[in-house]
């Protein structure tokens, strides 16, 4: 059995040395749920100089490519660990894809500023392709990946939603109106988080 030390504001993993590879379809399952579960705890920026909680050493980010895409940890330079957000896990785990430039624009015109799935600082998708803090692209949970893990709830109504950049759009505004609204200061723009909606969209089915 694996513990995970998990951090709900600031959307990320901390995982001990091969525990990441050793997490069974089961436990991303409850760590579906427990995201989930989570979803309107207060959320703040990641540390541009994370620290290994046994060592103190500052982690290095890495870039690494699996199938579903690019993803982005930080590891410790002594090998103790690792950390990931959330979003990023899930690209690993092939739970989460990049966004194609199509679906960027048809976001983009309606909705305008998301959160980083990497950092969590807000990204402007109708001028930028990717975050300007980490260089993380934009993703959304994929829907085919979700179904095929969640096959055994037998629901698939969120497929078309996830797969439809306005109606995701439009789910996006409705769940981030029911979630108290997050503003980036400077504008008073409302910033959608593609990866959290698209939690919520599924979210039913942990029920």
């Amino acid at each position: 059995m694996i513990t995970l030390d998990i951090c709900f504001p600031c959307q990320g993993i901390w995982f001990d040395s091969f525990e990441s590879v050793q997490i069974s379809p089961g436990g991303i399952i409850n760590l579906f749920k427990l995201i989930h579960a989570h979803r309107d705890d207060p959320r703040r920026q990641q540390s541009t100089t994370p620290h290994c909680p046994r060592c103190r050493d500052t982690l290095i980010a890495v870039r690494d490519i699996v199938r579903s895409g690019r993803f982005t940890y930080r590891r410790c330079p002594q090998d103790h660990g690792r950390f990931t957000a959330f979003a990023q896990f899930m690209i690993e785990k092939g739970f989460v894809r990049q966004l194609v430039p199509a679906e960027i624009k048809a976001l983009a015109a309606r909705i305008g500023t998301v959160h980083c799935s990497g950092c969590g600082a807000p990204v402007d998708i109708r001028t930028e392709a990717a975050c300007s803090h980490c260089n993380s692209p934009i993703s959304i949970l994929d829907p085919a990946a979700v179904e095929k893990a969640l096959a055994a709830y037998h629901d698939k109504e969120y497929i078309h939603t996830l797969r439809d950049p306005e109606a995701l759009a439009d789910a996006v505004l409705s769940i981030e109106k029911q979630r108290s609204q997050q503003t980036v200061p400077e504008t008073g723009t409302v910033v959608g988080d593609l990866f959290l909606s698209g939690l919520g969209i599924v979210g039913d089915l942990f029920a």
